[in-house]
């Protein structure tokens, strides 16, 4: 038998606290209530804060890879080609998921151990002359390492070539645990889930979204129904959901939304880069190698460069 009470110790997820437990453990309540969606909109707009956007902010009853499917098939059609870079074992996944709806990729490789280069993404671009490149598709924070990449600096290359392909960002484990800022960096879509910076049980995937990105959903082809941004957002508005939601983890989103605001994001973000570089500590003293590039500059004040790695 073990002794003590158990603690999770994996890349994600990452443990419960027992606040956001507590917050959970409410009866289920009418999902078309008057109540309820005082919880919906409670936690659409705290969402928006997050990710640091006006824009909308979906919320689906879903893993991090379901919401990784949203985000392909609101914006992308069969036969679309999009650029991905390969930057640890979860852009693998995130390209064979994207094949199998059809999507011609052309994959950047790397060494797993940074994360994507904008200076290789901005020469790749450089040669669509066409611009037939729908999408360039990035993790910004590799579970499988901790590679993080500069997602502002491969906008900024993006824009100086004026070139009109999507930008798709994987938050999945850097959401509210590294500056990430969706509309600043006009990220497109972003993606992410509830286990990770969240704090919560898996079970929520999230698509921030932007303008334009609608404008794709609109005339792309691809068939979804459950992840269709646009019957999400109607009922959204009113802090409504199309179909059954899972109210007892938004009861836990609420909470786990106050609890980063209430330490201030760029405490949370600043909390992390110790515990990172104690880590590093650690292993340089057993004379072992980190395998993942470490920061260049950190600020802990919010809007820094904090995702400068």
């Amino acid at each position: 038998m073990g002794q003590g009470r158990h603690f999770l110790q994996i890349p994600g997820p990452s443990p419960v606290p027992d606040r956001i437990l507590r917050a959970m453990d409410m009866p289920v309540i009418d999902h078309r209530s008057a109540e309820f969606a005082a919880l919906g909109r409670t936690v659409l707009a705290g969402c928006q804060r997050i990710f640091q956007t006006s824009g909308p902010v979906v919320i689906f009853p879903s893993s991090g890879t379901g919401a990784w499917e949203a985000a392909i098939v609101n914006t992308l059609s069969s036969g679309d080609r999009v650029l991905m870079v390969e930057t640890g074992h979860f852009a693998t996944l995130w390209h064979n998921m994207a094949r199998r709806f059809g999507i011609e990729v052309d994959f950047l490789p790397g060494d797993w151990r940074r994360g994507a280069d904008p200076a290789a993404v901005e020469e790749r671009l450089s040669q669509d002359k066409l611009h037939a490149i729908k999408a360039v598709m990035v993790v910004h924070n590799e579970t499988s390492t901790g590679a993080t990449s500069r997602i502002g600096e491969i906008r900024a290359a993006m824009d100086r070539l004026g070139h009109g392909a999507l930008l798709m960002v994987d938050t999945i484990s850097s959401l509210g645990s590294v500056d990430y800022r969706h509309q600043e960096w006009k990220v497109d879509v972003s993606v992410s889930c509830s286990q990770k910076g969240f704090m919560l049980p898996p079970g929520l995937g999230f698509n921030a979204i932007s303008d334009k990105a609608r404008a794709f959903a609109k005339t792309n082809t691809m068939p979804r129904s459950y992840w269709d941004w646009e019957e999400m957002l109607k009922p959204n508005a009113q802090g409504f959901f199309p179909y059954t939601p899972a109210t007892n983890l938004l009861y836990g989103l609420r909470e786990a939304i106050a609890m980063l605001e209430e330490e201030g994001l760029g405490n949370v973000f600043a909390r992390h880069q110790r515990l990172a570089a104690a880590t590093r500590a650690a292993v340089h003293h057993w004379g072992l190698e980190v395998l993942c590039q470490q920061p260049r500059d950190f600020s802990p004040v919010l809007g820094a460069d904090a995702a400068g790695l």
